[in-house]
């Protein structure tokens, strides 16, 4: 997942009925209300959810809010092809789960933002031409990303997951209860390395690609399959799984095989804009709003 994210992808959610748009043109452009709107009444924090949600903020390290007094608005840019987190909706406007985080963050900030749609492999360059302020695209925080940008705080990350049959007798994925079992896992991927160096017991199957992982699992060839939580959510959530399998433990979120996460790209040096992005970012979460949001676009929770 995370060489997918950081790389143009072959998006794999395609297959699970969040793709299926146009592109109408290469730029697309949508003006984002300020903060003057009226702001949705808060909810419960993201710690009382009754589902899994990601959180990376520590309720007792509360960030200060920067002077953004100088910033009168926040040119964000995301892409075309990612769903369901960044989109070309049916009207050629951008869509998704960033696009409205985007949103979020401008009502919280009380500044004008607008969100741009480009190709992903043009992203860092615009950036780095002033021709936005900020990135929000599922762009993966790695070392190489680092040396060309900034980040915010985490706001998600790609964890790996257990998935097993609906009737499996296992309550928990721990390395004596995989003792034997045979897991689907895609060959070569940072998921079978993470496999066979933590669940020594258990049996991998390595698969050419994902779809014929799943197929060996609904098959009844292997008991689990091991891989993406985020794009297993999609099809345990769709009408491919037919409703055959349930996750089973974790999440797995080790960096050292699955990523530092996701944050929104500044320039190097826009110290400003960073910390307003993770003083935002902590009071959606604060107010249940990032929960609200996440549990729109994940009915089925990868964590």
């Amino acid at each position: 997942m995370n060489k997918r994210i950081f790389c143009k992808r072959k998006i794999a959610l395609r297959r699970f009925g969040f793709y299926g748009l146009t592109l109408a043109a290469l730029v697309s452009t949508v003006l984002i209300p300020s903060g003057d709107a009226v702001a949705q009444a808060a909810s419960p924090t993201a710690v009382q959810s009754p589902v899994p949600v990601p959180g990376f903020w520590d309720p007792r390290r509360r960030p200060e809010r920067p002077d953004t007094s100088r910033i009168t608005r926040i040119r964000f840019l995301t892409e075309f092809d990612y769903p369901p987190f960044n989109y070309a909706g049916p009207d050629g406007n951008p869509a998704g789960f960033n696009v409205e985080l985007a949103r979020l963050i401008c009502e919280e900030l009380k500044i004008e933002c607008t969100i741009q749609l480009r190709r992903f492999d043009t992203l860092l360059q615009a950036l780095a031409e002033n021709r936005a302020d900020a990135i929000i695209a599922s762009l993966a925080v790695t070392p190489e990303t680092r040396q060309r940008v900034d980040f915010s705080d985490p706001y998600y990350r790609a964890p790996a997951r257990f998935v097993a049959p609906r009737d499996t007798t296992l309550r928990d994925a721990l390395p004596e209860s995989l003792e034997g079992k045979k897991v689907a896992v895609v060959g070569g991927s940072a998921h079978e390395a993470y496999l066979k160096a933590f669940f020594t017991e258990a049996e991998p199957k390595p698969y050419r690609n994902m779809e014929a992982a799943r197929e060996a699992l609904r098959k009844g060839e292997a008991d689990l399959l091991f891989g993406d939580g985020i794009a297993l959510a999609f099809w345990l959530n769709g009408t491919d799984s037919g409703g055959c399998c349930v996750f089973v433990g974790g999440p797995f979120t080790e960096s050292r095989y699955f990523g530092e996460g996701v944050g929104i790209a500044v320039k190097r040096g826009n110290d400003t804009l960073r910390l307003a992005f993770n003083w935002a970012l902590f009071r959606l979460w604060e107010k249940g709003r990032f929960t609200d949001l996440w549990l729109r676009y994940f009915p089925i929770s990868p964590f």
